[in-house]
This record gives C-alpha cells, sequence and structure tokens, in this order.
C-alpha cells in the first residue's frame, strides 16, 4: 500500500521515516500509521493520523459491501425503479401471455406465437389495447418491487453470516428470496387480478376504476386475494430457483462482485428463463384464479374456482395435461428480458446511489 504525506523526520514522536528504514520497520510504520495511533516516549497518544490511501481510479466502491456501502432504503429506490421500468416495458408480452394461458379461447383470440399475437390484437382492437392496465400495474410495481429488494438484501446477508460467514450461501440467497415474496405478493396480488382482467379478451372493462368497482360488488373484496395462495404457491418456488440461478451465476461471471453491466443482464436473463419454465403449470392456474373465465368456470360444478387445487381440476378438465403449459413461450420471452431489466436496472441504481452516498461521506 502506497501512502501519500510521509515526513523525513517521522510522525509524532515515532521511529524515523526516511528512506533508509529496513524493510520490517516500514511494514511496522505502515500499520502503526494506519491504524491512527502513535505513541510518544511519555506514553501518551499522539492522535489520529492516518494519511488518505491512494486507489486505483479504475477499481469502482464495493457497492456490495454491506451494510456500510447501501443502506435500506438505496435498495427500496432501487429495486422500486426497476419494477416499475421492468414491468412497463414487457406489458405488451404480458398482455399476450395473458390471453395465450386462456383454457378455453374464443376463436378470434387463438394465437400461435407472440409476434402474431400482438400484431393481431394492434390491428383488430387498437394500438393501445396492448397497454390496457398498465397505470395499476405501474402503481403497483413501486412499493411491491422496494418491499421486494430490500427485504431480500437484508435478509441475504443476514443469513449468509450465519450460514456461511464471510462468503456466500445459495441457501441463504433462496431463502431471502422465499420471504421477499411474501412481501411482494401481498402488495401485487390485487393489481394482478385487476390487470389480468383488463388483459382478457372482449373484457367489458376500460378503466381500473370500472374493474375494481365491478370485483368488489360483484365478488366481495376476497376476490382480489383468490389467488394469493397459488401465487405464492408458484412465486416461492419461482423466486428459490431464480435467486440462486442469479448468485450462482454471478459467482461464475462476476466473483468480485463489482457493477458489472454484462454479468447482470445475462445472469438475470437466464434465471429468469429457467424459473418461467418451471413454474409455468402454477401460473396457468393463478391465470384462471384471477380471470374466472366464463367457458371454464361451465365446467367446474362450484361456480367460483377458489382454490389452487380447484384451479389444478380444472385446467386438466377443460385442457388436459398440456393444458398445464399454455403460453409457456409467452412466458420465458417474456420473463427473459423481464428480469435483465430488472437486475440490471436494480444493480445500476444501488451502484449509482452508493458511490454518490460514500463521495458525500468523503466529503463531509
Amino acid at each position: 500500500m502506497e501512502l501519500e504525506g510521509r515526513g523525513a523526520g517521522g510522525v509524532a514522536g515515532g521511529p524515523a521515516a526516511g528512506p533508509g528504514r529496513s524493510p520490517g520497520e516500514s511494514a511496522l510504520l505502515d500499520g502503526w500509521l494506519q491504524r491512527g495511533v502513535g505513541r510518544g516516549a511519555s506514553g501518551g497518544e499522539a492522535g489520529a493520523c492516518r494519511p488518505p490511501v491512494r486507489q486505483d481510479q479504475d477499481s469502482g466502491p464495493d457497492y456490495e459491501a454491506l451494510p456500510a456501502g447501501a443502506t435500506v432504503t438505496t435498495h427500496m429506490v432501487a429495486g422500486a425503479v426497476a419494477g416499475i421500468l421492468e414491468h412497463c416495458v414487457m406489458y405488451p408480452v404480458d398482455c399476450v401471455k395473458t390471453r395465450m394461458q386462456s383454457l378455453q379461447p374464443d376463436p378470434a383470440a387463438r394465437y400461435r406465437n407472440v409476434l402474431e399475437a400482438l400484431w393481431r390484437i394492434i390491428r383488430t382492437e387498437g394500438l393501445w389495447r396492448p397497454m390496457r392496465g398498465l397505470n395499476v400495474t405501474a402503481t403497483g410495481a413501486g412499493p411491491a418491487h422496494a418491499l421486494y429488494f430490500a427485504c431480500y438484501e437484508k435478509l441475504k446477508k443476514t443469513l449468509s453470516d450465519v450460514i456461511h460467514p464471510g462468503g456466500n450461501s445459495h441457501i441463504a440467497n433462496g431463502a431471502a428470496g422465499c420471504v421477499a415474496t411474501l412481501l411482494h405478493d401481498a402488495a401485487m396480488n390485487p393489481v394482478e387480478v385487476v390487470k389480468q382482467r383488463m388483459q382478457m379478451y372482449n373484457s367489458p372493462y376500460h378503466r381500473v376504476t370500472d374493474c375494481v368497482r365491478a370485483v368488489w360488488q360483484n365478488e366481495g373484496a376476497g376476490a382480489f386475494y383468490r389467488s394469493y395462495t397459488t401465487q405464492l404457491t408458484m412465486n416461492v418456488p419461482f423466486q428459490a430457483i431464480h435467486f440462486m440461478t442469479y448468485e450462482f451465476l454471478q459467482e461464475h461471471f462476476n466473483p468480485q462482485r463489482r457493477y458489472n453491466p454484462s454479468s447482470h443482464v445475462l445472469s438475470g436473463a437466464c434465471a429468469g428463463a429457467v424459473a418461467a419454465a418451471a413454474t409455468t403449470p402454477l401460473d396457468v392456474c393463478k391465470t384462471l384464479l384471477n380471470t374466472q373465465e366464463s367457458l371454464a368456470l361451465n365446467s367446474n360444478l362450484t361456480g367460483h374456482i377458489t382454490g389452487m387445487a380447484s384451479a389444478f381440476r380444472t385446467v386438466y378438465q377443460v385442457g388436459g395435461v398440456t393444458a398445464y403449459f399454455r403460453g409457456v413461450q409467452a412466458r420465458v420471452i417474456y420473463q427473459i428480458p423481464s428480469t435483465a431489466i430488472a437486475w440490471s436496472v436494480y444493480e445500476f441504481f444501488k451502484y449509482l446511489i452508493t458511490k454518490r452516498q460514500e463521495e458525500w461521506r468523503a466529503g463531509k
């Protein structure tokens, strides 16, 4: 380590710092200076004397060093921005996914692939039709992802210190992702209900307020959380796979855990694709619970599909085993850029905010 400000006459009564020192004396004095304490001949404290350390300008701050580098507020702000951008950019594909998961779609809403679906929706229903419901999604995504990332980062650090002190634990990553999902889904589940009902073909709702009012009056407040247990059943394994895959890939692509945009994009995309493909059957059931498709309801004697078991049974009755994988192409296509955007934006804002905080502290 190279230190600035060394004088030839020593520091505060300590040994001389001249060029003729032996290597042992140099190491001793360097350690003494870094601790900031020098003892004079009388044995008293000479005070702190820690010169600034010259750093390599190419190396950025270690923004993974928690909690000194990043606060809970940092994670919440970065997470909120990432969540809003993720959902807004990929919303048209999400609309297609919802329609392709329909068990008994209208003949006019049968699509072969994502691009054809987008083209037909725009051509027959208008340019802005794939964006219907975006406003409520953006409103809910901000606080949901703020809680999600803040909880994940805190628990990841706490559990890793217990399970694997000083290192990275995949068990801790998966467990932190599962707990964070509880908070995220509690905030997002009502939003999902409204959003997916507005995305369906021939949806009677043109405004968010109309949909909320109709659901509340016709089905009660519980309808907004009818799919919550199924959502958790899907998202808990999804997030466990997602976070473990992301952290595993980061160990290989970015072992120093610096801000590295390409590694964040690649790791996020791969993690999202793997998790999405594995949990598609649960997503189909969640969509059914949210939308309560009228044609599918005709095959269900209870009138309302009220739980995961009922949803699984209805999906099988209507479409067989293959129905569990309806929309898998759209789901994977949605998740690859979605998680890539979420992680790259989140890591960027975390890095940016942390860097500004460090600069502010250094300038105080």
